[in-house]
Order: C-alpha cells, then structure tokens, then sequence
C-alpha cells in the first residue's frame, strides 16, 4: 500500500479531515458495452431527479463547495469533479468516453456525487500528500490546460501536485493501458461517505475492468 499523509495546514483548518485509498489491479479496455449500459441507466435517472438546485444542494456536493470556500476558492469558478459531471448531465449532455477505467470511476462519481482521485500507480513518484495548493502553483490538469491550484487542496507525490478535486494532473492520468491504478477520495468533514464510495468502486470495477488485488487504506486516517 502506498504510503500516504495529510499536511497540518490543511488539518488546522478541516481538523476532521479523512481521506480513503484504494489501489489494485485492472484489465483496462478501450470502451465496455455493458458499463456504458450502466452509465446511461444512471444518467437517464439524473436527468429525472436533479437540476442545477438540487445538485448544489447534494451533501457531498455542499460539503465539497463549502470546503473550497473555506480554503478562500470560488468553489463556482473551480468546481469539484463530481459537481462537473452532474451538471452536464442535468443539462442533457453525455459524459465523455474515456476509457472503460475512467468510465468506470465516473459512474461512480454521478452515483455518489462523491469526487473520486484517479492515477496511474506506475507514474506515482514515492509517497503521496494531500495539502494546499501554494501561490502560483499550477500544473497540466486533464482537459483544461494550465490549472491554477493555489489554495485548491492538492495531491502531492515527491515529483510534486498530481491532482485535487478539481481536476487531476496529466503526468500522472489515468491510460488506456493503465494496469495498477491508486485512487483518492476526501473527506473534508470527516468519513462520511467514503466506506460506501469505497465499497462500490470495489464492485463496479470487478465487474468492469476485472479488478482485482485491492488494498484499502484503513478509516480512520493515521497521518
């Protein structure tokens, strides 16, 4: 299991602070026909249940923004990944087909509304951190370019950021043939909702990549 700590800069201010790891194993493909069965089931749900109100209403999506504010982020300008997602669902848009790995982790993502981490292990330098992102800090985030990550909370391996909740890092990303993955979920508030988003990336991706070989960072978090 990699080896993982939380800053005290970040603990001064979410002194409750929990963070779930998961690592494993995966056979990755390049588009599953029954995950996107899934993943359109869970949309078509969505759109049926949510708009723009009830999104920012949504536990993990409130606890989310709020913790971006506290932190001195726009949480509206720098929107936490699973607020993204859900918002382009509720606005009738399909989600982008990645690859069945990114996919998977996607599905649950929208299903929780919890912001899910996800990384190649083989990229990973060393141990990891989650702190704050510094003045004029950035990096090459996903699909967005040059990202500003100052004051956004940030993943940390000894090569430097790898994410936030934001957006991840590109060095790091998540690929077609990723075959190890680690992935990140915090909880800035405490553990809620990290065992059952645990739990059910577990099972989608048996089900979907055949993953397999997972280790679970123990709740609660020794840092």
């Amino acid at each position: 299991m990699i080896e993982f700590s939380i800053n005290d800069e970040i603990k001064r201010i979410f002194p409750d602070i929990q963070v779930g790891i998961l690592t494993g194993d995966v056979e990755n493909s390049t588009h599953n026909e029954n995950l996107w069965s899934e993943i359109d089931k869970e949309c078509e749900a969505i759109r049926e249940s949510f708009d723009m109100e009830s999104i920012r209403a949504f536990p993990p999506i409130t606890a989310g923004k709020n913790a971006y504010r506290s932190l001195g982020k726009d949480p509206n300008r720098y929107r936490i990944s699973s607020e993204a997602l859900l918002r382009r669902i509720a606005k009738g848009r399909s989600l982008y087909q990645i690859h069945s790995l990114v996919d998977a982790l996607n599905l649950v993502s929208i299903r929780t509304g919890v912001t899910i981490g996800g990384f190649d292990l083989t990229k990973v330098i060393g141990p990891v951190s989650l702190g704050i992102g510094k003045e004029n800090e950035e990096f090459e985030a996903i699909g967005r370019g040059q990202l500003n990550i100052h004051r956004l909370p940030v993943y940390r391996d000894q090569s430097g950021a790898i994410g936030s909740p934001t957006s991840d890092c590109t060095r790091t990303m998540l690929h077609a043939d990723t075959g190890t993955f680690l992935m990140i979920i915090t909880g800035f508030y405490g553990s809620q909702w990290i065992s059952e988003t645990l739990e059910e990336l577990k099972k989608v991706l048996e089900k979907h990549v055949s993953g397999r070989n997972f280790d679970v960072l123990p709740l609660p978090l020794q840092s």
